[in-house]
């Protein structure tokens, strides 16, 4: 649903840029070309590495004054991915802007932004991050479904399943484009191919709590309580305070009569969100139906 909209950003991951940094590495001691080496798969985040693993092997890169232009660009860009990922957006921002400052066509840095500018809450700006990334690779499926993002949080539903059909037309095993565009579909009130587009996305993600609740509100609006609560369910066994689906199956479980559970769900959900009662009106669901 739309209060899971960041957990669908997509950040673009960097190529793997062994090639790029070696080609300086030629008059490099073995001992000192090998640790070189090592930065680079933490950069790159190999083997799962830690964030803060990657964090210090791009910061060695960087610091080495060793690489092409594009190579640092990539250090900085992938420093930033890690930095967002432990939450650190302002770091994360700074490392973006560096990157397209060494690189200004490299698309990806300024998809990433957008993403750092998007959980931050600042859509404008994210807006603009996006249109940029795009611009610069009209094939960039994630950019697409990044920038929907930002039309959710601003309510223009009809520009966000527009960014969602180009995603799955570019990239059509993006999962968070189907979980993107049957959350807007279920708004926009096309439920059953809202639901066909989230059957399609929990068939190879279906751990995701935001495609589980999406799905839910189809049910509660084709006024299938039971499947509702189900849905709702799941969503919370993945997300146990997921604000939306603990409001949807407060819901449910009243249109079901169970009186009691509904109103400890909806206070619940109030709790975490304060003014849900609104967004789920906008969403075409009210508690009195």
């Amino acid at each position: 649903m739309e209060l899971s909209a960041s957990r669908r950003i997509i950040h673009g991951l960097a190529p793997a840029f062994a090639l790029l940094l070696l080609g300086s590495l030629a008059a490099a001691q073995s001992p000192k070309k090998s640790d070189y080496v090592a930065n680079i798969a933490l950069c790159n985040g190999s083997d799962r590495t830690s964030f803060a693993a990657r964090i210090d092997g791009c910061t060695a890169l960087i610091d080495s004054g060793q690489g092409t232009t594009t190579a640092l660009a990539i250090a900085y860009n992938n420093r930033g991915n890690a930095h967002t990922a432990k939450g650190d957006l302002d770091r994360a921002i700074a490392d973006f802007d560096q990157s397209i400052k060494l690189d200004p066509a490299y698309a990806k840095p300024f998809n990433n932004r957008g993403a750092a500018y998007l959980r931050k809450g600042e859509y404008d700006l994210a807006l603009k991050a996006f249109d940029q990334a795009i611009r610069l690779n009209p094939n960039y499926g994630r950019a697409f479904v990044n920038r929907a993002g930002v039309y959710l949080k601003k309510n223009e539903y009809d520009r966000a399943g527009r960014d969602y059909d180009e995603a799955i037309r570019l990239e059509p095993n993006l999962e968070a484009a189907w979980s993107g565009r049957c959350w807007t579909r279920a708004i926009l009130g096309a439920l059953q191919a809202a639901l066909e587009d989230c059957n399609r996305a929990l068939q190879s993600w279906p751990n995701d709590a935001a495609t589980h609740d999406s799905r839910g509100l189809i049910h509660l609006k084709m006024g299938q309580a039971g499947a509702a609560i189900n849905d709702f369910s799941s969503a919370l066994r993945f997300d146990p305070k997921l604000a939306s689906a603990l409001y949807g199956r407060g819901l449910a479980r009243l249109k079901n009569g169970d009186k009691a559970g509904g109103d400890a769900d909806i206070s619940a959900a109030k709790t975490i969100q304060a003014g849900i009662d609104d967004d789920f009106m906008r969403y075409g669901v009210r508690a009195s139906n």
